[in-house]
């Protein structure tokens, strides 16, 4: 069974009713899921529209690791972390630079 936020997300975005913070939710439910991919599609949609949701960002990483995407994660969150310092975000900046520090020890 489709799980009832994302559809409800999905249809909204097919009415269109496009906007970064329905992207985010979308792409956040759809990582919740394990659907890195299909989340990386809206997390980056996300991330053009408002450039500044340095939680995107680092969402986007994370979904980008999970598909064994090194360079285009590593690409993302440090984006996210300079987003995040910008805006004084302190727990989403620690957090990217945990994910940073697992990019840069490489495969376990």
């Amino acid at each position: 069974m489709t799980n009832p936020i994302i559809h409800r997300l999905r249809e909204q975005l097919d009415a269109g009713k496009d906007s970064a913070l329905l992207r985010f939710g979308l792409g956040s439910a759809l990582f919740n899921e394990r659907d890195y991919k299909d989340a990386a599609g809206h997390l980056q949609a996300c991330v053009e529209q408002m450039p500044d949701h340095s939680a995107a960002w680092k969402l986007l990483g994370r979904s980008l690791m999970a598909l064994d995407e090194p360079e285009r994660a590593r690409r993302a969150l440090s984006r996210g972390l300079e987003v995040a310092r910008e805006k004084g975000d302190k727990q989403v900046e620690r957090e990217i630079e945990v994910f940073l520090k697992k990019l840069a020890k490489g495969p376990a």
